[in-house]
């Protein structure tokens, strides 16, 4: 037997528990992925994080107007790290995002829940580099919230 056709049997072999547990990937033709991609309209972002938030659901599932998704980020900090000092050199940032999914046609709610994550930022001696820190961590906790969200919504859409 040559090495490709080992690689073969071997490369068979691997996918054969896939198939037997029905697995089916999430972007695949009828994925739980196509459920979802452009057919989702996100409310409208008030603030800084929520413009990052919704951008990013943009970016990972496209729009759409065939269900309406609702949201509230509730967002948190907390000194994490204190000097001999006395000062705060970093800061944890602790969001939550309560979401609902609404069929646009009916006002029936489709899913509900949250998700929550964390991340933190450097302070520094200048002001400007501390308020660039902040923003920066505040567009990563905006990323991490979104891709748990999307990942939540993936997971419930075959029952809708």
């Amino acid at each position: 037997m040559s090495l490709f056709d080992r690689r073969s049997l071997m490369l068979t072999l691997a996918t054969l528990p896939l198939a037997a547990c029905n697995f089916q990937p999430v972007y695949g033709p009828g994925g739980s992925g196509e459920i979802i991609r452009n057919q989702i309209r996100v409310a409208e972002p008030d603030t800084r994080l929520e413009f990052e938030l919704v951008a990013r659901l943009e970016d990972r599932i496209g729009t759409g107007s065939r269900y309406l998704l609702d949201y509230e980020i509730t967002r948190s900090s907390r000194d994490l790290a204190i000097d001999a000092d006395e000062v705060i050199n970093r800061i944890n940032l602790v969001g939550t995002l309560a979401f609902t999914l609404r069929d646009a046609a009916t006002g029936r709610s489709l899913q509900t829940g949250e998700v929550a994550t964390f991340t933190a930022y450097a302070t520094t001696a200048s002001p400007v580099a501390t308020e660039s820190a902040r923003r920066d961590a505040e567009d990563r906790l905006a990323v991490a919230l979104a891709d748990q969200l999307v990942t939540r919504l993936i997971a419930g859409a075959p029952s809708w």
